[in-house]
C-alpha cells in the first residue's frame, strides 16, 4: 500500500516544573514508511539511579525526615563498623547481610542505593574521640576493633586547644602497636574482605562500595596506606606508625577479588595505582586539597570513564571553614563555580556533605538543580523513528539518537526496553529488551571550558538502530515507549530526560497500530506526567 507522506503534530509532555504547558516537539513526518519524532529535553533537575546528591543519615542519631528522600535522593553513604558486621574470626557471611538488612531496611521501596564504607575508628582517642553511645548499639562513635585484634597502643597525645596530635622527642621512633599494625590484622583484613563480597557484590542495593577500613572514618589516613604524602600529624613518616607498610597491596588484592562486579572506590587517587579503582574524594572545593586532591585525580586521565568519582564537600576547614552550611558553599559564586570545574573536569558521579541541607529555601534549591544537572550521567533523546504498524509475527524497525549532557557514563549496563503501553492503564502489554546496547558505553564530552560553560569536545551522539520481532500485543493502537530497567527485578528504573515521560518511568516516542493502519501518533495528554513528581519508582 502506498502512503502519502503527513505532517502530524505530536505531543511530547508538560514540563510541569517549568512552565506548566503541553511542550512539542516540531512536526513529525511520516516518510519512508517511518515516522520520524523530534523530542525536546526535559530541562530542569530530576532524581535519577546511582547518580547526583548522595545523603548520610546515622543510624539512630539522626531522624528520618517527612520529606525522605531528599528531592534528588538515589544514593545514601552507609558507614558499616567492623564489628557489628563480623565481630568473631567465625563469624559467616549470614552476619554481614543480617546487619545490612537491619541498616539498610527501605530503601528497594525508595529506589534508593547504598555506597557502604567498613571502617574501625570514626575518631582517634588522640584527636578528641569519644567512646561509642552504649545505650545506641548502631552507633557510629568510638572504634570497633573486632575480637582477636588488639586496640591501638599510641604514643601520640592530642594537641591542646585543638585537633591535631604529637609525639614527644623521646618517642620519636616509637610505634603503634595492635590496631592497624597488629600482625593478626593482614590476615584478617583478607577474610573480611572475602566475606563483603560474597555479602555485598550481587546485592542490588549496592551502587559502589567505598574501600575504608584504614583510618579515622575509613579515609585511609590516619594512618596512611603510602609515604606519597606527608602524614597529618607529624612532618616526616614513621613506619608502622603513621602508615602501614604493605597493606595498599593486602587491600588492592582483596578488594579486586571479591568484587567482580561492584565499583570499588578508594580515598586518594596517588594510591592503588596497580588498581582500576574509583575514587571517593572527601575534600571537594576545597583549595587547600588543590594538588593533593584535585591534581592527582586529574592525572587518572580515563579513569573516570570505567570507574565513579564521587565524595563530599566538607565545610570544617581551610577556606571552607567560614561557611557553616553545604548550601553556603555552593550559594557563593567564587565556590560554586569551583565545584563546577572540578564535576566537569573529574567526571564527577555524585556528592555528599547534604546532610540537613533546605532543598526548599528558593535560592539554593536552583543551585542545586544545577549542580545535580552537571553530576553523573543525563541521557537525553534527541529523535526518533519506528514502523507506525507492526504485525504480530513481524520486524518492528526502530532507531533513536541520544546524547549524553551530563559528566560520568552510567557505570552498568543495564539493559534498554521497548515497549507497547496501553494508553489508558499505561501497562505493558508487550516488551523486548534492545540487543548489543551496552549503556555503559555513552560518554559524555570532556575538557570543561569555564569560559564557554561547555565540554570542549562535545559529547558523541550514539544512534541506535534495530529490528525486533513482535510477538505479542493485540490488534489495537498503543504507545510505543522506551525504558532502562533495573536487572534486579526487571523494572523501569533509570529515565531518560525528555518531556514525554509515562508515570512508571517510560518515556513514550508516540503512538503505534498492531494489525491495523494508524494516521494519527498524538499522545494523549493525560498520558504525560512530570519526571520529577514520580517517586513511585522501586526495585
Amino acid at each position: 500500500m502506498i502512503r502519502t507522506i503527513k505532517t502530524i503534530t505530536v505531543l511530547l509532555g508538560l514540563t510541569v516544573a517549568g512552565a506548566n504547558a503541553a511542550a512539542q516537539s516540531g512536526p513529525a513526518v511520516l516518510k519512508d514508511g517511518m515516522v520520524q519524532v523530534q523530542l525536546d529535553e526535559y530541562q530542569p533537575a530530576f532524581r535519577n539511579p546511582m547518580k547526583g546528591f548522595r545523603e548520610f543519615f546515622q543510624s539512630g542519631v539522626d531522624k528520618k525526615r517527612s520529606e525522605y528522600p531528599y528531592p534528588y535522593g538515589t544514593l545514601s553513604k552507609e558507614y558499616m563498623q567492623w564489628n557489628m558486621i563480623e565481630d568473631d574470626p567465625t563469624d559467616g557471611v549470614d552476619k554481614i547481610i543480617a546487619y545490612s538488612n537491619h541498616r539498610w531496611k527501605g530503601m528497594e521501596a525508595m529506589n534508593m542505593k547504598v555506597i557502604p564504607r567498613v571502617y574501625l575508628v570514626w575518631v582517634e582517642p588522640w584527636h578528641g574521640g569519644r567512646p561509642k553511645d552504649p545505650n545506641n548499639p548502631d552507633d557510629l562513635s568510638g572504634t570497633h576493633w573486632p575480637k582477636g585484634v588488639p586496640e591501638e597502643n599510641s604514643p601520640y597525645k592530642q594537641n591542646v586547644g585543638n585537633w591535631g596530635a604529637h609525639v614527644d622527642p623521646a618517642d620519636k621512633a616509637k610505634p603503634i602497636t595492635g590496631g592497624y599494625f597488629d600482625p593478626s590484622f593482614p590476615d584478617r583484613v583478607k577474610k573480611l574482605v572475602e566475606k563483603l563480597g560474597k555479602a555485598w557484590d550481587n546485592d542490588p542495593r549496592v551502587a559502589y562500595v567505598e574501600m575504608g577500613i584504614i583510618g579515622e572514618w575509613g579515609e585511609q589516613h590516619d594512618p596512611d596506606l603510602s609515604t606519597y604524602w606527608a602524614p597529618h600529624d607529624e612532618p616526616d613518616h614513621v613506619a608502622n606508625r603513621t602508615w602501614i607498610p604493605g597493606m595498599e597491596k593486602v587491600l588492592g588484592d582483596a578488594f579486586s577479588k571479591a568484587f567482580r562486579n561492584k565499583k570499588v572506590m578508594v580515598r586518594y587517587a596517588y594510591e592503588f595505582k596497580d588498581y582500576q579503582f574509583g575514587i571517593y574524594w572527601d575534600s571537594w572545593s576545597q583549595p587547600e586539597e588543590e594538588v593533593r586532591g584535585y591534581g592527582e585525580m586529574r592525572k587518572l586521565g580515563d579513569r573516570w570513564r570505567s570507574q565513579p568519582i564521587g565524595g563530599e564537600i566538607t565545610w570544617n576547614w581551610g577556606s571552607l571553614g567560614k561557611f557553616k552550611s553545604f548550601e553556603q558553599v555552593v550559594l557563593d559564586p567564587e565556590f560554586f563555580n569551583l565545584t563546577m570545574k572540578q564535576i566537569r573536569n573529574l567526571h564527577c558521579n555524585h556528592l555528599g556533605g547534604i546532610t540537613w541541607a533546605n532543598f526548599n529555601e528558593p535560592a539554593f534549591a536552583a543551585t542545586a538543580s544545577k549542580l545535580q544537572k552537571a553530576m553523573g550521567y543525563r541521557f537525553v533523546l534527541n529523535k526518533a523513528a519506528y514502523s507506525p504498524r507492526v504485525d504480530n509475527g513481524k520486524m518492528l524497525r526502530l532507531t533513536f539518537d541520544l546524547t549524553n549532557t551530563g559528566s560520568s557514563p552510567f557505570y552498568y549496563n543495564w539493559p534498554v526496553q521497548v515497549s507497547l503501553l496501553e494508553p489508558r492503564t499505561l501497562q505493558p502489554v508487550w516488551t523486548s529488551t534492545l540487543k548489543k546496547v551496552n549503556i555503559n558505553e555513552w560518554m559524555p564530552g570532556d575538557e570543561w571550558d569555564e569560559a564557554k560553560q561547555q565540554y570542549s569536545m562535545a559529547a558523541p551522539v550514539y544512534h541506535i538502530d534495530q529490528q525486533i520481532k513482535l510477538n505479542g500485543g493485540s490488534k489495537g493502537k498503543y504507545i510505543l515507549a522506551l525504558s532502562i530497567v533495573d536487572p534486579s527485578g526487571n523494572k523501569p528504573s533509570l529515565r531518560f530526560a525528555n518531556t514525554s515521560y509515562l508515570a512508571g518511568g517510560y518515556t513514550a516516542l508516540g503512538m503505534i497500530s498492531v494489525g491495523q493502519d494508524i494516521d494519527q501518533f498524538t499522545i494523549p495528554a493525560s498520558c504525560i506526567s512530570d519526571i520529577q513528581s514520580d517517586t513511585s519508582l522501586s526495585y
